[in-house]
């Protein structure tokens, strides 16, 4: 959420994580990004769930039409590697290419972002396995890391831009040493070690491809309720649907951009019926894009090992224990 100051932070929380299971619990420490990651990530605001596209008046005979408006100036706080890493995949869908989306590119060009290094992985993480984390990556204007130790509650520092540069002249810093690097270089090695979750992806692609027909799918379709809540926490996914809309006085029209689902019976209809009746078919086409033909679209996996999509199952799915079944590719630590 928005915040004024630094005590708005959560201070001395962290979260407890597990299929299905998002839990607040009080840290012993006064860590500022003590935990993992929440149910809503940063593509809620480069990519909102409802934008209004243009919206027309009629008055007195004559028509305005009113287009976007550019987004404000945002600084992104506390923005994890794996989050960091799925803000490079939406901007591969939606700044390269042939087709540019003018709404995100101006959101992204207004964006600050202030990376924080993670230290508190969940029981559903598994950035180290898509080697998107746990220590952020380029693509930041400032990156921190927490340390609190025998000397003291302190951030480290690191600037990757002139913008973040240009920050740190701006407030009282003293250059790290050799002791302050490596207390860094323990909070993210830890972090790797701690994580909840592993997917091996070698093989992961192709398993999955030659896998459509596995019998798993319809027992997870036995399972999953096609909610749709997988593909609204996920970091990269962006599918969306068309709303226009009129009021009953007939004087003004608009038309909305909205998220949408591969999961709704709506997403895969068209004038014959639907292309994916079942949910099995469903699940089959999220996963499956995700972790296989994404590579063939974007060169990339369309998963950065958040864990969202298993803590916010109703159900518990787990995508690292499916994937293993499916594709023989997966293994899911607890």
């Amino acid at each position: 959420d928005e915040i004024g100051t630094a005590s708005d932070l959560p201070i001395g929380r962290t979260d407890r994580q597990s299929e299905g299971t998002y839990r607040l619990r009080e840290r012993k420490d006064a860590a500022l990004f003590g935990y993992a990651v929440g149910p809503d990530s940063w593509k809620r605001y480069l990519h909102p769930p409802q934008r209004r596209l243009w919206r027309a008046t009629r008055e007195a005979g004559a028509v305005t039409v009113e287009e976007m408006s550019a987004p404000p100036l945002r600084a992104f706080l506390g923005v994890r590697a794996c989050e960091l890493a799925a803000i490079k995949r939406l901007d591969k869908i939606f700044l390269e290419g042939d087709y540019i989306n003018g709404a995100y590119a101006m959101a992204r060009r207004n964006a600050l972002i202030i990376a924080v290094n993670c230290g508190s992985p969940s029981e559903t993480c598994f950035c180290s396995s898509m080697e998107t984390g746990p220590k952020v990556d380029k693509g930041y204007d400032l990156a921190l890391t927490e340390l609190i130790d025998e000397k003291g509650h302190r951030f480290l520092l690191e600037a990757g831009t002139q913008v973040g540069q240009k920050l740190i002249a701006e407030i009282n810093t003293r250059p790290a040493n050799d002791d302050d690097m490596a207390a860094a270089h323990r909070v993210t090695k830890t972090a790797r070690a701690q994580m909840g979750r592993t997917l091996r992806t070698e093989g992961l692609k192709e398993g999955l491809a030659q896998n459509a027909d596995h019998a798993h799918w319809a027992e997870i379709a036995d399972r999953c309720l096609a909610c749709g809540n997988c593909t609204q926490v996920c970091p990269t996914c962006f599918c969306t649907s068309i709303e226009d809309h009129t009021n009953l006085q007939g004087d003004q029209a608009e038309r909305v951009q909205v998220w949408d689902s591969c999961f709704t019976s709506q997403f895969s209809e068209l004038s014959g019926g639907q292309v994916r009746e079942m949910t099995a078919s469903r699940y089959r086409q999220w996963m499956t894009h995700k972790l296989s033909s994404w590579f063939d679209q974007f060169d990339t996996s369309g998963c950065v090992g958040c864990g969202r999509c298993i803590a916010w199952c109703p159900v518990g799915i787990d995508i690292t224990k499916e994937a293993e079944i499916i594709a023989g590719a997966g293994q899911a630590l607890t």
